[in-house]
């Protein structure tokens, strides 16, 4: 099975990297990630030169399937988020 990295994980990595109190990384990650949903939701791209951007997607409308009983319905126009990775963060990846 698969390791998983949660946002615990990772405010334990900054507060050992920053050599700050879990309690103050966990507000540092915390800000961070609300930082980025924000200006998102807005509209805006985030980038994070080497890492990626974080930016919004447009789905267009359009018809589909039930998949309860197989009629035709109409799915609505939706922003999505979307993560485009940075070329380092591709070229580490495709390292391993």
């Amino acid at each position: 099975m698969p390791h998983v990295v949660t946002k615990s994980d990772l405010v334990q990595v900054a507060a050992k990297a920053g050599n700050v109190s879990k309690v103050a990384a966990n507000e540092v990650v915390n800000a961070l990630f609300d930082a980025i949903v924000a200006n998102v939701a807005k509209g805006k791209r985030v980038t994070v030169v080497g890492f990626g951007t974080f930016l919004p997607r447009t789905r267009k409308a359009r018809s589909g399937r039930s998949p309860v009983n197989g009629k035709e319905i109409k799915i609505c126009a939706k922003t999505i988020p979307a993560f485009a990775a940075g070329q380092g963060f591709r070229e580490a990846v495709d390292k391993n």
